[in-house]
């Protein structure tokens, strides 16, 4: 297994702290190698700037296996929808121009689906649909947006990883749905970018989807969630988000040891991608760095 890292909090945070010197993926190229990592997944916030992929690429010092992009694409604004498909599409062309075979990228979720229907129909008039969203409502729209990306994503001979977080728009959020998604969408060139993070605080098993869907794992976020117990006692799960946090590998829920036996019994060899929301190590670059390297030491451990 490679270990990499996603680009976007190394960039964001110097930026933020009026530093630009990792505005460009040479530089964020140069320090990762310079580190050890061996890979890379680029976000949103480095141009697609292809004289510079190309300059990352043909160096040899460290690979460039996947451009992610995560938005929702069944917004009810119109505009914004078609604006972000139109990103989603660029990407999928970038990367199989110059030989990088993923782009993760999450679903989409139409609110307006789901809200309408709390009017219309009044068999989904129960408890439990009045104070939560029903993802799999907007299935048949996430089908309809991404058979046409899917062959497009073929042509490319690019893999489309669904990324598991809930919090972008997004229905790919469960072991229910992923089997609802690969069954309507029946692509080889569909599968997981697989995040347990968000499984934790979802109250799903992280480490038992691993086997079912080892044919779908492409890609890998490495970042760990904590839950504050006392909190949650006192929240529920409703109230607010205040109760769990991320964190990076080894700083909240998840057994890490078995979490990568696991994905080796899988015969998943590709990316360990550390996805760093850790605010314990954000605010400057040499924060983020700081916390990317406490990541990677403490995983390379299991590898």
């Amino acid at each position: 297994m490679k270990i990499g890292f996603l680009t976007n909090a190394l960039v964001e945070h110097a930026r933020r702290a009026g530093d630009h010197s990792f505005d460009r993926l040479p530089a964020v190229a140069d320090w990762a190698a310079d580190h050890g990592f061996t890979d890379l997944e680029c976000g949103p916030m480095l141009p697609l700037d292809r004289a510079d992929y190309e300059q990352v690429l043909s160096s040899g010092r460290i690979s460039v296996s996947t451009l992610i992009y995560c938005r929702n694409y069944l917004s009810t604004d119109p505009e914004e929808a078609e604006m972000h498909l139109r990103e989603l599409k660029k990407r999928i062309d970038f990367a199989g121009d110059l030989g990088i075979g993923k782009v993760v990228t999450s679903t989409g979720i139409n609110k307006s689906i789901e809200e309408g229907l709390y009017d219309r129909d009044p068999a989904v008039k129960d408890r439990g649909n009045l104070i939560r969203r029903i993802p799999v409502r907007s299935l048949d729209a996430v089908v309809r947006t991404f058979e046409p990306l899917l062959e497009q994503a073929e042509k490319k001979n690019v893999r489309l990883c669904l990324e598991n977080c809930p919090l972008m728009g997004n229905i790919a959020i469960s072991p229910v749905l992923w089997q609802q998604l690969f069954e309507r969408l029946d692509s080889d060139h569909l599968g997981l970018a697989y995040d347990p993070s968000h499984l934790v605080w979802e109250m799903i098993d992280p480490y038992a989807p691993i086997g079912r869907f080892a044919g779908r794992i492409f890609h890998f976020h490495a970042k760990d969630a904590a839950i504050d117990r006392e909190r949650l006692a006192q929240t529920g799960i409703l109230t607010d988000f205040s109760w769990w946090s991320y964190r990076i590998p080894g700083r909240g829920e998840i057994d890490w040891q078995k979490m990568i036996a696991l994905l080796k019994e899988a015969g998943y060899d590709g990316t360990i991608s550390l996805e760093h929301e850790d605010d314990l190590y954000e605010g400057s670059a040499e924060a983020v760095q700081n916390g990317l390297l406490k990541g990677k030491q403490y995983l390379e451990q299991f590898l």
